[in-house]
């Protein structure tokens, strides 16, 4: 275990017969990595346990449900969010917005508004956003986040927290993932207050995108982690106000590499004697490219090609096993190429343009690296991401091996 600091006194396990009296609080802050808190004294006297936890191989898209769920990506099956799935994809009607010129398809305002509208209608309610996935190919592909995860019955496969927490009747508050942080803190304070709760989660976003703007040393960063403090401090004062003993766990998902090179891979690829969609498919995350191949020749031409990049390398099958990501069916990608950290694919499915700071790297580089930080002792072994599910089962005093 990595302690940054060790506290004078050690705060004991909630006492069974204090149930009652005792508030265990999990507050996510997307992307506080161990790296971006490096140097820097963030609720330092309130949270002197502190130590970094390995993220999983992909974006918050897989991290976040092994959060939730203890499991590995092939388990939750929550991974990059479109997957090639041409006869099944619930996006066929929408290939006509292909039509529709780039100087308005391409805008960020558009594409959001567009996401809105597409996932009511299509009954998602998880997150779910276009990004600049080509209408043109947006018929051959199916996403998979259509529920919220933060709910009962949210995972692909198998059961989180919120399934166990419903289960045996742990009265609990969550966020809502769609309202601001403001909104969200306040509503947990709402349910420290009025409701009869021993758990709560409390999700925070916002640092996420900040930091892909300004990166992990911008000043901004100090700022943000300042309002952080003042808010999440009068959050501990109100718990303290209703509860004996308030115990409080701060979190995060994956940290954050500067960037320092973007690469055109997309027309890269285009430039081959091939064709998309009868040769091979494709999507371009920001950090990696996923490949699916109707022949031989595509895929070994492609693989030729990939070969010459020299930022980034092919996984094989063996290391996707080790990292949770061998797939059933390859369902993300029959080959997947990872770039070096700080590089990243622009223009990509993504987003058009280059910015400062990216994740989505491999969890051996330690700007993957995420933090957990809390006021009492871990009540459990605490090496990964997935071990916070752990933590918060036996937190809410769920006493179940899942």
């Amino acid at each position: 275990m990595n302690q940054l600091c060790i506290p004078l006194e050690a705060v004991p396990a909630p006492a069974a017969q204090d149930d009652q009296q005792t508030l265990s609080m999990v507050i996510f802050i997307d992307a506080l990595g161990w790296e971006v808190l490096k140097g820097r004294k963030f609720l330092q006297t309130e949270m002197p346990y502190r130590q970094k936890l390995r993220s999983v191989f992909g974006f918050s898209s897989a991290c976040v449900p092994s959060i939730l769920t203890g499991q590995q990506p092939r388990e939750h099956r929550h991974w990059s969010f479109y997957y090639f799935a041409k006869e099944k994809s619930p996006f066929r009607k929408l290939r006509p917005l292909r039509w529709l010129p780039g100087s308005l398809t391409d805008r960020g305002r558009v594409r959001h508004l567009l996401s809105r509208i597409i996932g009511r209608v299509l009954g998602f309610t998880g997150y779910f956003q276009l990004y600049n996935l080509p209408f043109e190919h947006i018929h051959l592909f199916d996403y998979c986040e259509k529920k919220n995860i933060f709910k009962p019955q949210g995972m692909n496969h198998g059961e989180n927290i919120f399934d166990l927490l419903k289960r045996f009747k742990v009265p609990y508050h969550v966020s809502d993932w769609h309202h601001s942080e403001e909104v969200n803190l306040d509503a947990c304070k709402q349910a420290i207050a009025n409701d009869n709760i021993k758990f709560a989660f409390l999700y925070m976003a916002s640092m996420d995108a900040l930091l892909h703007q300004v990166g992990k040393d911008s000043d901004a960063v100090d700022s943000k982690l300042e309002w952080y403090e003042d808010r999440l401090r009068e959050l501990f004062a109100a718990a303290r106000a209703r509860f004996d003993e308030v115990r409080v766990f701060i979190c995060s998902d994956h940290g954050m590499a500067t960037v320092n090179r973007d690469i055109d891979l997309m027309s890269r690829i285009e430039a081959l004697p091939l064709n998309y969609g009868s040769d091979y498919v494709a999507v371009y995350d920001s950090t990696m490219a996923r490949f699916w191949f109707m022949n031989d020749a595509a895929r070994s031409r492609i693989e030729q090609e990939l070969a010459t990049v020299g930022c980034g390398r092919t996984l094989d099958r063996a290391e996707l096993e080790t990292l949770g990501c061998d797939f059933e069916g390859d369902q993300f990608g029959e080959l997947i190429f990872l770039l070096d950290p700080g590089t990243i694919i622009v223009p990509s499915y993504m987003g058009l343009k280059t910015i400062t700071g990216m994740h989505g790297y491999h969890p051996d580089h330690e700007d993957s690296d995420a933090a957990l930080l809390s006021n009492v002792e871990t009540p459990v072994p605490m090496e990964s991401i997935t071990d916070i599910f752990h933590l918060m089962k036996v937190e809410a005093g769920i006493r179940v091996s899942a």
